[in-house]
């Protein structure tokens, strides 16, 4: 099932704090950008984040779930407490490493 576009606007609007937020789309789903690092997802109307370690002590209780078969296991984010939502999302991209810069063609 496709997320909607409803749930995307709702996710971006909790997401808004954080300032440097963008989507890109995929295959009905949405994948989830801070600081130009992958951090997550939004897929069937939920939004899955990365379980770095920073995520995991933040939200320790997390439902788990993967968002398409074969997938990584990830964080099932609370988009209603949105002030805990952008401090994970915060801390993942500090976990994650720097986007590789992909070299101009000659």
């Amino acid at each position: 099932m496709a997320s909607s576009k409803d749930f995307l606007q709702f996710v971006l609007e909790q997401l808004s704090p954080l300032g440097d937020v963008s989507v890109r789309p995929m295959m009905g789903e949405y994948v989830l950008y801070h600081r130009e690092r992958v951090v997550g997802g939004i897929y069937d109307d939920r939004l899955l984040l990365k379980p770095t370690p920073s995520a995991r002590l933040l939200m320790p209780d997390a439902e788990r779930d993967i968002p398409y078969d074969g997938a990584k296991e990830m964080l099932v984010a609370d988009v209603d407490d949105a002030a805990l939502t952008c401090r994970v999302i915060e801390a993942i991209a500090a976990d994650l490493p720097e986007p590789k810069r992909r070299k101009g063609r000659v």
